[in-house]
Order: C-alpha cells, then structure tokens, then sequence
C-alpha cells in the first residue's frame, strides 16, 4: 500500500512542477520515484521516508546548480539588474579608500564603488558595471571583465 502513496506523492509533485515550471518540486519526485522502489522491494516505511529525503537533498544538490544555469536562460533582467554591463560616466571621482565616488548611468546618478579597491576613477572616466551592491555600483574600467 505504500508503494500506491509514493505514485501518489510523484504524480501531486510533478503536477506541481508542471503548474509552476520554477524547478521547485522536481527534485523531491525524483526522491519519491525511489521511495516507490524502496517500497515495492519490501522496506520499511522509516527506511522509504529516509531513502525519499536523502534522494531529493541528493538530487537539488547536484543538479540545481545546472538546471539554473541551462534554464530559463532568456530570463529578461529588468530594474536595477538591467544595469549589469552597461556603460557610466564618473561624476564625482570614485576612491574607495575616500568611500566617495559616483556616476551617471541612464540619465541617473548612482553611488559608484571601483571593484578594484586601490584603483582611483577620476571624474569624466567611463566605466562599465560590474554588479551591485545595496544602492551602490561596483564599476571597472574593463569591459571586458564584465
């Protein structure tokens, strides 16, 4: 009878996944796959709850770091993300030993930081952003690290 609640279980959580598509539940059908074999060989329930927790933890950590990276990779970044890449100008020189520094980016003026942290962007430089920080924006004069 166990063996019936663990197909169960696999087809509410695939049911799910389906509804969702945000890579939520698919790891723990996974562990409920192998919980149902647990059960048809003849384990104990205890023994089918753990194969089921060990299975799925096992499954979201190794996969999920992949599946993330492969999918939904066409994600659009909107809001302060879109801003990752884009080109600045310095306005107010940027020395992190000072913590001072801005720039304007899209018409706004931003607190800028340099990812670099003995580097001194003078006022006028362009820089492209890096990444995020709070309210402030890591900025090099790299393009190409980006």
């Amino acid at each position: 009878m166990a063996a019936i609640y663990w197909l169960i279980a696999f087809v509410i959580l695939v049911g799910i996944e389906i509804m969702t598509t945000a890579l939520t539940t698919i790891w723990f059908a996974g562990g409920a796959v192998i919980a149902f074999f647990a059960a048809v060989f003849g384990a104990p329930v205890p023994v089918q709850l753990l194969v089921f927790v060990v299975i799925s933890f096992i499954l979201l950590f190794l996969t999920r770091p992949l599946a993330v990276k492969y999918i939904n990779t066409s994600t659009v970044k909107t809001n302060v993300d879109s801003l990752i890449g884009k080109e600045a100008r310095v306005t107010a020189e940027i020395n992190n030993a000072k913590e001072c520094g801005s720039v304007s980016v899209q018409g706004q003026e931003w607190t800028a930081r340099s990812a670099e942290e003995d580097v001194v962007y003078p006022e006028g430089t362009r820089v492209w952003i890096r990444e995020i920080q709070g309210v402030k924006l890591i900025v090099s004069n790299e393009k190409a690290r980006l």
